[in-house]
């Protein structure tokens, strides 16, 4: 019997060997969500995992007014601070601009028949909500996110919780 040719070989294991990667990556993603599933409620779930959004004026944060920041639900990256954080009337939490940029994912969302762009967290890969053009100023932007996409960590606790970096923001 003649042997396939060595190219078809190779080319035969980098497949089988880049299947079996995407697989063991299909598994631990399937670990990762079962995992969150156990550790969110469903509500933080749908929203974070599933592009859900909470209804306004009943959810955690829309109207809270304690200093502090806002951390991802599922990762724990610094998101948003109190001090960007204003009342847009949307009954959801809205703030001008993140605590560090690169801690944000935009990308453009096309759903539900509307041209929009979702923020993601870019370590956790949460749906946070998304950012609009009509804030106030200086940015003009509006980042509005779902409260069940975020944990609120008081001033007063920053240190306790592993943010004392982010004291600053509220010695002015």
């Amino acid at each position: 019997m003649k042997r396939p040719p060595l190219i078809l070989l190779m080319a035969f294991t980098l497949l089988a060997a880049g299947t079996a990667r995407g697989a063991a990556r299909e598994s631990t993603t399937v670990k990762n969500r079962d995992a969150l599933k156990t550790k969110l409620t469903p509500l933080q779930f749908q929203v974070t995992q599933q592009c859900g959004t909470e209804p306004p004026f009943r959810n955690a944060y829309w109207d809270n007014h304690r200093e502090g920041i806002y951390v991802d639900v599922v990762s724990g990256e610094p998101l948003f601070s109190s001090t960007d954080k204003f009342d847009s009337g949307t009954g959801w939490p809205s703030f001008t601009k993140p605590i560090e940029a690169t801690n944000i994912v935009k990308k453009a969302d096309r759903s539900h028949f509307m041209d929009r762009v979702e923020v993601r967290s870019k370590g956790g890969d949460s749906h946070l909500g998304h950012v609009f053009d009509d804030g106030p100023r200086p940015s003009g932007l509006r980042h509005c996110i779902n409260s069940a996409s975020l944990r609120f960590i008081p001033k007063e606790d920053l240190e306790k919780e592993g943010y004392g970096a982010y004291r600053k923001l509220f010695e002015m």
